[in-house]
């Protein structure tokens, strides 16, 4: 995809610049769904089968997901790429803005006040543990869990 101008805003919002291409970053990190019907059945927006296809297409095209091959019959497991990991700091901006300005359910909020609370190092953990899952990095030590553990356990409390 070629940018409509050299504006580095403008190269971002054409590849994360529709609400669709977020949410299913969204719960690619978050949710860890990987497959396409663990995004289609989990989406709690309801995205439409034909716009997950076509969103999934422009992720990868943009190099923000990797999508695995997959023998006939199989399931294709997506991936994020380090661009795609990158993207969590937007992600976490983007979710405070939202806890400050927009209304919201306090199950569906509560991983963002964890991250708000937690921090910097704790997006910088998150990430690091999706390049073990993404990318196959080797894992840091850490102390207790790990922050999608931590995340998981405050969506499950509310």
């Amino acid at each position: 995809m070629e940018a409509r101008s050299g504006c580095p805003i403008n190269a971002a919002v054409e590849v994360l610049g529709d609400r669709w291409s977020l949410l299913v970053l969204r719960d690619v990190i978050f949710g860890d769904r990987r497959y396409f019907r663990a995004l289609l059945t989990g989406s709690i927006e309801g995205i439409a089968s034909n716009i997950l296809a076509d969103r999934l297409v422009r992720l990868v095209e943009a190099g923000i997901l990797t999508r695995g091959t997959a023998a006939r019959g199989q399931r294709a497991r997506y991936s994020l790429t380090e661009a795609g990991i990158q993207t969590v700091p937007i992600l976490y901006a983007l979710g405070n803005w939202g806890l400050d300005w927009r209304p919201g359910s306090d199950k569906l909020r509560s991983r963002q006040e964890l991250m708000r609370a937690e921090g910097p190092a704790f997006i910088e953990e998150l990430m690091d543990e999706l390049r073990v899952r993404h990318l196959g990095a080797a894992p840091k030590p850490h102390d207790g869990p790990g922050p999608i553990e931590r995340l998981d356990a405050a969506y499950a409390a509310e």
